[in-house]
C-alpha cells in the first residue's frame, strides 16, 4: 500500500509542450517532448508512447501533467527526466490535462 506520506513524495505538475519529434530510435513508437514546466522546474524532456493518439502538431501548446521528481531514464538517444501521465485507454495513451489553462509548474494536490 501507498501512504499518503508516500503520495506527497511525488511531485506532479502541469507544463506545456513547446516542442515535438519523433523518438527515431525507440524500440516503441514515441516522440520526444519538450515542456515548459515554469520558472521552478523549467524545460523538460520526455519520452512518451502517445503517438496512436496524437499527431505532432496537435501537442504544441497542450498542457499535460507530468511528474517531475523521477529520476532521468534514457529511453534510446532521450534522456527522459519528466513522466508525463496519461491513461492507458483502448485506443492507445490519452494524455491527462487539466480542464482550465493554468500556470506552467503549479502542482497537482
Amino acid at each position: 500500500m501507498v501512504t499518503v506520506d508516500d503520495f506527497l513524495k511525488v511531485d506532479i505538475r502541469v507544463g506545456t509542450i513547446i516542442e515535438v519529434s519523433l523518438n527515431k530510435k525507440a524500440r516503441k513508437k514515441a516522440y520526444k517532448l519538450k515542456i515548459d514546466f515554469g520558472e521552478d522546474v523549467g524545460i523538460k524532456t520526455s519520452s512518451a508512447q502517445i503517438t496512436k493518439c496524437y499527431a505532432e502538431n496537435d501537442l504544441i501548446g497542450m498542457q499535460v501533467v507530468g511528474v517531475v521528481n523521477f529520476p532521468p531514464r534514457q529511453i534510446a538517444d532521450v534522456k527522459s527526466e519528466v513522466l508525463v501521465l496519461g491513461s492507458d485507454s483502448s485506443q492507445g495513451v490519452v494524455l491527462l490535462n487539466p480542464e482550465q489553462k493554468v500556470k506552467n509548474g503549479d502542482k497537482i494536490c
